[in-house]
C-alpha cells in the first residue's frame, strides 16, 4: 500500500486532531503514513495556505491526503474542507448533536475556552516539570508521586511518565534499576516507603536488545547476556517485594498509561 500524507489541522495547538487522528488510524495495521501537522490556522488567509499546501502535496505525491481538523470557525471549516483531500472534521459530529440536545447554537469561534483553562494548563504544567525533575531516578520527591514506574533501562519508563503528566494531569517518577540493584536483589531504599505506588515494567529481551542497539550497538548494553541477565534479575526483585508488573512489549505508551492508572486507582485529573 502506497504511504499516505496525513495532516492533522487546527485553530491551536494541534493536539486535540493529532490525538483523535491517531486513535483511528491505529486501526489499520501496516499502513505507512506521513504526518503533518498545521496549528493555529486561524484566519482565513492561513486557511487558503494550507489548502494550497495540502492540493500541493496530492498533485505530487498521485494521491490524495487525509486530513483530521478541528476547526471550529465556519468560514475557516468551509474553506480548508474543499481542499482535494479526505477531509475528516472531528467536531461536526460532536457539536450538532450537542445544539440539538441543548437547544441552543455554539459559538463555532476559534480560539474559545472554558474558564477553568488556566487551571488546567497549571496543573499540566506542574505534571510535566514533576516528571522531567524525577526521570530516572532524579530527583526522589516519591512523597508526591500517584505513581513510580521501575523497571531496567529502556523499559518505557520516561515516556509513560510524560505521557501521564501530559495527558492527565498524573505526578509520575520512574526509576531505573542499576546493576547495584539487581545484584543485590533489593529495592533502593527510598523507594520502600512507597511500595504501593511501584509498578514494574518489563519486556521481551528481544524487543529489549532491538531499543538498546539503536541507542548503543555492539556493546555490552545491548548484548544479549546483559539484557537476559537484567530481564530475569529484575523480575526476582518484583516477586519478592509483590509489585506489579507490566509487559510492554506489544504496547502503545497510551495503553501503558491507562493500564497503570487502573490498575492503580489513579484519578485523571485531565482528560486528553
Amino acid at each position: 500500500m502506497r504511504r499516505r500524507t496525513v495532516y492533522f489541522v487546527s485553530d491551536q495547538t494541534g493536539v486535540t486532531s493529532e490525538t483523535v487522528g491517531h486513535s483511528v488510524l491505529a486501526q489499520f495495521q501496516g499502513l505507512e503514513v506521513r504526518e503533518v501537522t498545521m496549528p493555529f490556522i486561524s484566519n482565513v488567509e492561513k486557511a487558503h495556505e494550507a489548502v494550497r499546501r495540502i492540493n500541493r502535496t496530492a498533485e505530487e505525491e498521485g494521491a490524495r491526503p487525509i486530513v483530521f481538523s478541528t476547526l471550529v470557525e465556519d468560514e475557516l471549516r468551509g474553506i480548508v474542507m474543499k481542499c482535494n483531500a479526505l477531509f475528516l472534521d472531528c467536531f461536526a459530529g460532536l457539536v450538532l448533536p450537542l445544539e440539538r440536545e441543548l437547544e441552543r447554537r455554539s459559538s463555532h469561534r476559534t480560539g474559545r475556552s472554558h474558564p477553568v483553562a488556566d487551571a488546567v494548563y497549571t496543573l499540566r504544567m506542574d505534571a510535566i516539570n514533576y516528571a522531567l525533575t524525577n526521570d530516572d531516578g532524579a530527583g526522589g520527591d516519591y512523597g508526591r508521586a500517584d505513581v513510580v514506574l521501575v523497571g531496567v533501562s529502556r523499559s518505557g519508563k520516561t515516556p509513560t511518565c510524560l505521557y501521564m503528566a501530559l495527558q492527565y494531569g498524573v505526578f509520575a517518577a520512574n526509576y531505573p534499576l542499576t546493576d547495584d540493584e539487581l545484584e543485590a536483589g533489593v529495592l533502593p531504599r527510598r523507594l520502600e516507603a512507597h511500595r504501593k505506588k511501584l509498578h514494574a515494567l518489563t519486556l521481551t529481551p528481544e524487543r529489549l536488545r532491538q531499543i538498546r542497539e539503536e541507542r548503543r550497538p555492539q556493546s555490552r548494553y545491548s548484548s544479549p547476556q546483559q539484557i537476559q541477565y537484567e530481564l530475569r534479575a529484575a523480575e526476582a526483585i518484583f516477586a519478592r517485594y509483590g509489585i506489579a508488573v507490566l509487559d510492554t512489549t506489544e504496547s502503545s505508551i497510551e495503553e501503558i498509561a491507562s493500564r497503570i492508572l487502573n490498575v492503580a486507582g489513579v484519578e485523571r485529573r485531565l482528560r486528553p
